[in-house]
């Protein structure tokens, strides 16, 4: 095995594995995904929902804590329906609370 001993973006990593490559591409359509749901999004609960892993049609939001995962729980059918008039094939999406600490 051929070790490299120089840095290289995350791009030209990504160009060169395809498993990196998907990886990149998964994070970007989450990020994409909360972007398009944004303004169904309270103002005050956006800086506490990150997006999380996207599995096929399954999508995973990421929330600081219980209070902001029971508001968003709320907002999940507006947030598929929306999603998929915006030609995205969301059937599920999950919350999950991170433990910090």
């Amino acid at each position: 095995m051929h070790r490299r001993h120089y840095a290289v973006s995350l791009q030209q990593a990504a160009g060169e594995s395809p498993g990196l490559a998907r990886l990149t591409g998964l994070a970007r359509e989450s990020g994409d995904r909360l972007k398009l749901c944004e303004s169904l999004i309270p103002p005050m609960l956006r800086a506490r929902i990150r997006p999380g892993p996207v599995q096929d049609a399954d999508w995973c939001l990421l929330v600081d804590n219980n209070a902001v995962a029971a508001k968003l729980r709320q907002l999940l059918p507006a947030l598929a329906a929306h999603l998929r008039s915006r030609g995205r094939d969301v059937q599920t999406i999950r919350v999950k609370v991170l433990r910090t600490g």
